[in-house]
């Protein structure tokens, strides 16, 4: 069975405090493999960008980009896309910028009893299918992208993310 081409992802360490997880980039890497595996859209030849950042450089963002001034965990800048498709030597296409904070993933994966590289592996995941064009602005457009997220993370071994909503 061909395995699909992955999209290239660099992973950029902003904050100090991420030191404290060596294998977040690793993490990070195999999660945004099995999104890119699962998915039905081509993202061969493309690359994104992953900032591991704290919560004081994730609230600058979300208060310049979304105007709110707060922390949040996983942030995602889709790249603007060309009208027209680039020929093979053109360079690859960007698909955009994620964003994760280390002490909001901390604090969560803490509070709800989970695994932090579950946790990273789930907003790497999410931050990605935004990159690609889900969303989940309405309760149909949830479904299909929590759905998509709970098939990723079970290809990796993490359990549903969601289930104790379910409870």
């Amino acid at each position: 069975m061909p395995h699909a081409v992955l999209p290239m992802t660099e992973v950029m360490v902003a904050a100090d405090c991420w030191r404290a997880e060596p294998e977040a980039e690793a993490v990070i890497q195999r999660a945004i493999a099995a999104a890119a595996e699962t998915i039905e859209e081509e993202v061969a030849d493309a690359e994104l960008a992953v900032m591991l950042t704290d919560d004081a450089g994730i609230r600058t963002l979300n208060a310049n980009w979304r105007g709110i001034d707060k922390p949040t965990n996983v942030l995602s800048f889709p790249a603007l896309q060309p009208e027209h498709a680039g020929g093979p030597d053109d360079a690859p296409r960007m698909l955009g910028d994620i964003a994760i904070a280390y002490e909001t993933l901390r604090r969560e994966a803490d509070t709800e009893g989970k695994p932090f590289d579950h946790h990273l592996s789930h907003l790497a995941v999410h931050g990605f299918l935004h990159l690609i064009g889900y969303d989940h602005e309405t309760d149909n457009e949830a479904e299909v992208m929590e759905a998509l997220e709970q098939e990723i993370l079970a290809q990796l071994g993490i359990p549903d993310p969601y289930a104790e909503r379910m409870n």
